[in-house]
């Protein structure tokens, strides 16, 4: 039957799930050391961008490809983002256990900084995966990317949100959610951002025809090579 060819939707719809456990699993190790999971992050939006542009190839070598050549600034953004999160954190606890008194004011900023934290968060390790940029202008281009793209922006949270809450209502589900958790939402995120992504690197290309660019060591790098992302995310909200 045409259906069990090798070739055919069911082997192919198959095997794209066996990629996406191993991916998640791959994932979750490289996050283990705590310090590593930006560049493990960075690795798996890498391969879910990759696994839509049906260009993935070997998922554990791509993986560890990208995750080799993001690492320094990769964990150099989430240790920020870290900070910001424990910052955030203190804050949080300072408001619901005790009896310090904070202001509407302040208590409305804390909560803008952590949803502008959040949003940037959701974009930055796929930014940090597809251009090169300095760290300061990776987040400022993750944040544009974010409130350009709102609304999907907000599914994306969703889409991480959503199994959580699902293992919540239902702890039988815990095997699946423990092998799509992370690579699932990240390849229907990838979904949603590719065609901006496409689009930007379209133009980035087109402005850079005729000049050299270098990667720097000898060894292929698929990255965009220019520091100006974010001027060129005005294209995006025309489509």
């Amino acid at each position: 039957m045409r259906i069990l060819d090798i070739d055919g939707p069911l082997i192919q719809f198959l095997s794209k799930m066996a990629d996406l456990m191993w991916l998640n699993i791959l994932t979750m190790i490289c996050c283990i050391p705590i310090v590593t999971a930006g560049a493990s992050l960075t690795a798996l939006n890498y391969m879910a961008l990759k696994i839509v542009r049906n260009e993935e190839g070997y998922i554990t070598r791509g993986f560890f490809k990208a995750f080799k050549e993001n690492f320094r600034q990769s964990t150099i953004i989430w240790c920020l983002f870290l900070a910001v999160a424990c910052v955030l954190g203190v804050d949080y606890r300072i408001m619901t256990t005790t009896d310090v008194k904070i202001g509407g004011v302040l208590q409305m900023l804390i909560l803008i900084i952590a949803m502008m934290s959040l949003f940037t968060l959701l974009y930055v390790f796929p930014v940090q995966a597809k251009f090169s940029n300095s760290v300061r202008r990776t987040i400022w281009n993750a944040f544009v990317l974010s409130i350009v793209q709102f609304p999907k922006t907000i599914l994306m949270i969703v889409l991480y949100v959503l199994p959580h809450v699902m293992l919540y209502l239902w702890n039988g589900i815990f095997p699946v959610v423990f092998v799509f958790c992370l690579s699932l939402p990240a390849l229907l995120s990838a979904k949603l951002y590719n065609k901006l992504f496409m689009s930007l690197e379209q133009k980035i290309l087109a402005q850079s025809e005729g000049t050299e660019q270098n990667p720097g060591d000898g060894e292929e790098d698929e990255r965009i090579f220019r520091d100006e992302v974010d001027e060129s995310i005005e294209i995006s909200q025309n489509n």
